[in-house]
């Protein structure tokens, strides 16, 4: 495989619907609540993102600093210490200063707390970080494998809403809306300067990168359109009947790959592999004209190598809601840029896997995750990036 890939290094576990095998996990794969391992009033820490009125009127945004996950009241009828913050820039930020003593990090792909290999060396007392959510990358794993704490998050608490987000963006970009829509906003109409750049999704070959539960559900919503192809790019061939169901067709190579596609969609992990997958010298590769979107991580995508492609028109139009960085600065290139017709440009802030459906799946698993850590009990084996043993799964590279 091309790009320095390893053969193993795309898929986010398998598909939910997929039989699975249990998998019994050793006492040294959990962490005891009657061991040393667990602090009686302990200190849990949760970095969330800032609600304001939003989150006051509507009690069912959980995943803000506001809401705090509904965990509050649980957390403190047991005896525990509960801190939540939005604060998390800086040596002097609440995060840094609390995560000295915290046993317990829950953090959010949505308002990341970069737990850099510096920031574990300091962390003294952590033995368990949580990710309300899916997508652990903004944690050091190897730091957290080798100072053995156990990192999980929810799995498949947001695969139905991103893989409707991702429908949606393909749409507006091969229809052109959000031109179409700007032009009413400003009182015009002219039906020509928006029509001129849009297409149907019918007819045309769309590729996901990456096909595990996510990308399939992609699959899987894209069959209704009735386009000319669906393929696949994944380490590994998905099962033949799903497979079949979705008639996508597997292509190995990732270049060969996108040269094909009219849409490409990224679906995969962000780790050591698949950071600036998307670069300069694959978007060449490209058909020119093509439309890409991506809700998996802002930085599998080269930030400057996609905003001269979509400036040039080697892309028709770029659409997501992930940023290297988060939140994005005001100056990020991929705010404004747009394709030579003035059009192109989906990015939204990150919500795809936050909608108030997601939120209530993924409160729900942090306190299932927390419960089992107090209570001595086995984790669901989905959920575990690292255990004590080091990493058990595959989602972000080849380490098993």
């Amino acid at each position: 495989m091309l790009v320095g890939l390893s053969s193993n290094y795309l898929r986010r576990g398998l598909l939910s619907s997929a039989a699975r095998s249990p998998r019994l996990l050793s006492s040294a794969r959990i962490a005891p609540s009657l061991s040393p391992n667990y602090t009686a009033g302990m200190k849990v820490l949760a970095v969330l993102y800032k609600g304001g009125d939003a989150a006051t009127q509507e009690p069912r945004l959980l995943g803000t600093i506001e809401n705090q996950l509904g965990l509050r009241s649980w957390l403190e009828s047991l005896g525990h210490e509960y801190i939540v913050t939005d604060d998390k820039e800086g040596s002097e930020s609440v995060f840094q200063k609390h995560l000295a003593d915290a046993e317990v990090l829950i953090s959010t792909p949505f308002h990341p707390a970069y737990l850099t290999r510096e920031l574990v060396e300091k962390a003294k007392n952590l033995k368990l970080c949580i990710t309300a959510g899916v997508g652990s990358d903004h944690i050091d794993l190897n730091a957290a494998v080798e100072k053995r704490i156990q990192v999980l998050e929810v799995s498949g608490s947001n695969v139905v809403s991103v893989a409707e987000h991702v429908i949606m963006s393909i749409l507006l970009l091969v229809r052109n809306f959000v031109p179409a829509h700007e032009q009413i906003e400003r009182g015009d109409w002219q039906v020509s300067e928006v029509a001129r750049n849009a297409f149907d999704l019918e007819g045309k070959v769309v590729g996901t990168i990456g096909a595990g539960r996510i990308g399939y559900r992609v699959l899987q919503r894209l069959v209704p359109f009735d386009t000319k192809e669906l393929l696949y790019y994944d380490y590994a061939a998905l099962p033949e009947q799903a497979a079949k169901a979705v008639k996508a067709r597997r292509v190995e190579d990732l270049k060969e790959f996108v040269s094909q596609c009219d849409v490409v969609t990224v679906n995969c992990p962000l780790h050591e592999g698949t950071r600036g997958l998307v670069n300069a010298d694959l978007l060449k590769h490209f058909k020119k004209g093509a439309w890409l979107v991506n809700t998996a991580r802002g930085a599998i995508c080269d930030k400057d190598a996609v905003a001269e492609a979509l400036k040039s028109g080697q892309l028709n139009g770029y659409a997501g809601d992930v940023w290297n960085v988060q939140p994005a600065p005001r100056d990020h290139p991929w705010r404004t840029v747009k394709n030579p017709l003035g059009g192109g440009n989906g990015m939204v802030a990150h919500y795809s896997g936050t909608t108030l459906d997601a939120q209530a799946r993924y409160a729900a698993g942090t306190r299932s995750i927390l419960q089992n850590y107090i209570e001595g009990k086995e984790q669901e084996a989905q959920n575990i990036i690292i255990g004590l043993s080091g990493y058990e799964t595959k989602a972000y590279g080849q380490r098993k």
